[in-house]
């Protein structure tokens, strides 16, 4: 089992910013497949960032430039730079993690979510 902590949501003014932090705890073999979803009122989770075993980071169109993912393995924490904040930008955001040393087909865990409020 893996748990996911997050924190540092918050409310911001447009154009601001945030860092998004993930802990993972747990049987947690690398960090290698790691990444951040949102979802806002009434869409669908959508993808933010992550990274694809641990070379790799895809970022959604919506945020490329002004997001930035970054991991610290030793400490299994991963973080989501915001910059440049706007309303749109305004979700639930889930941190994930894909278990590819100890599952076999992987396991997909997430976080119990973070709000981020971006408003004047």
């Amino acid at each position: 089992q893996v748990h996911l902590r997050e924190s540092g949501g918050d409310l911001v003014q447009p154009g601001g910013s945030l860092r998004l932090t993930c802990v993972a705890s747990g049987s947690v073999g690398g960090i290698d497949n790691v990444g951040w979803f949102r979802q806002a009122p009434g869409k669908e989770r959508e993808l933010v960032a992550r990274v694809f075993n641990g070379a790799t980071i895809r970022y959604s169109d919506a945020v490329k430039g002004r997001f930035t993912l970054s991991r610290d393995n030793a400490k299994n924490t991963v973080y989501l730079q915001m910059n440049g904040l706007k309303p749109e930008d305004t979700a639930v955001y889930y941190c994930f993690y894909l278990d590819t040393y100890f599952s076999s087909p992987p396991e997909r865990y997430w976080g119990q979510g973070i709000q981020v409020t971006v408003s004047s």
